[in-house]
C-alpha cells in the first residue's frame, strides 16, 4: 500500500547521519499534519527514523523496504 505524500525527501545514496539530519531540516519547514515520504538506501534508517519520530512526537504512518530502498511515511505532529 502506498500513501499520497504532501512532500518527498530523497536521501538515496546518503549514509548515517545525513538522512536523519536532512529529515530534521525538512520536517521543520513543513506545516503541522503534513505527510512526508522519505526515500533512503542506508539500512541504519530502519533504526534511526522510527527513533526520530518517537523522540520528536511525529507519527511514523508506514514503512516499507523494496529491493534495498527504504520508504517511510511520516506525519508531522500537530503543534
Amino acid at each position: 500500500m502506498s500513501l499520497d505524500a504532501d512532500a518527498i525527501l530523497d536521501a538515496t545514496g546518503l549514509n548515517c547521519p545525513e538522512p536523519v539530519m536532512m529529515l530534521h531540516n525538512k520536517v521543520r519547514d513543513l506545516a503541522a499534519g503534513t505527510l512526508l515520504k522519505v526515500i533512503a538506501t542506508d539500512p541504519s534508517t530502519r533504526r534511526d527514523i522510527p527513533k526520530f519520530c518517537l523522540f520528536l512526537g511525529h507519527e511514523l504512518v508506514q514503512q516499507e523496504e523494496e529491493a534495498g530502498t527504504y520508504l517511510y511515511w511520516i506525519r508531522k505532529k500537530m503543534e
